[in-house]
């Protein structure tokens, strides 16, 4: 019998613009609530939100009053969505700006199990630093590796953003045994956008794994990098998109995930059994 698994994806416009940092935080929770609610009635079992997703993507400037968005985890956040998550019997990937102490943040991404515990999270490893996202005066690069979570329903991880223009992470999820690789992002119309359908289905043939692919929408004061395109889809093994969303609405995307295809496709491409990590060697030196 195959395993089935429903997976949704949510990608939102932010909800405010002005007011202190926790009102606009407040206001994009309570945006999101009716759309988890609604994946959580749909039969959706595994849903995963968009990067730092209670809030706007603040990193177009370096201005302090930001890291006030900051908290642990799990915290506040997380444990706001608990009871949620075992409400629908719903695993809830819950990407947040994390507090690890005074001054040394993460972009960060927490799991919630279907019964509510929380399982743990990754850490954005890659953190660019260039005009438009001015990421590393927020996050420092994450130090937690390439884990991956047992959840009720399948082994997931979780890749954020800038991550999924590394190819080594992305195969080392896959070495750890993910199933589905989530990447919760904020990417605007511009320089990287091609990339976008690119990489992400190379990551899913190459690793053998399903992806979901996750981008905002709307343009967000008052920095005006761009306009955030969405276009959120799942993408299975074999490179094919199974379902996407618009680039310009709010919206929920889901599809059934047959976990049963990753076995069938990696006995035909063997990429694992071919590798050859003995050679590898030159791949983690570093440049002079």
């Amino acid at each position: 019998m195959s395993r089935i698994v429903k997976s949704g994806l949510i990608q939102c416009s932010n909800a405010r613009a002005t007011g202190s940092v926790k009102e606009i935080q407040a206001a994009m929770l309570e945006k999101h609530l009716p759309m988890i609610h609604d994946a959580g009635k749909k039969g959706v079992q595994i849903l995963c939100l968009q990067e730092i997703f209670n809030g706007p993507y603040f990193c177009p400037a370096q201005t302090p009053d930001w890291y006030d968005a900051a908290e642990p985890c799990p915290g506040p956040t997380v444990e706001a969505l608990q009871p949620i998550a075992k409400q629908y019997g719903m695993v809830i990937v819950v990407p947040i700006y994390e507090r690890e102490i005074a001054g040394v943040y993460y972009n960060t991404a927490a799991v919630i199990d279907a019964d509510g515990s929380y399982l743990g999270k990754y850490r954005k490893n890659h953190i660019p630093q260039t005009n438009g996202f001015w990421e590393k005066y927020y996050f420092k690069p994450g130090n937690l590796g390439y884990p991956v979570f047992k959840t009720r329903y399948a082994t997931i991880g979780v890749y954020i953003c800038y991550d999924r223009h590394f190819p080594e992470g992305a195969r080392l999820l896959g070495l750890h045994g993910a199933e589905i690789v989530y990447n919760p992002s904020a990417t605007v119309a511009g320089l990287s956008q091609y990339l976008w359908k690119l990489e992400q289905p190379a990551h899913a043939v190459a690793n053998g794994y399903y992806m979901g692919c996750i981008n905002r929408v709307g343009t967000e004061a008052p920095w005006n990098i761009g306009k955030f395109y969405g276009h959120s889809y799942f993408v299975d093994p074999r490179g094919k998109i199974l379902v996407e969303a618009s680039e310009d609405k709010d919206e929920l995307v889901i599809s059934d995930l047959d976990l049963d295809v990753i076995e069938e496709v990696r006995r035909t491409w063997q990429f694992y059994r071919d590798r050859r990590p003995d050679s590898y060697g030159d791949m983690v030196e570093q440049l002079p």
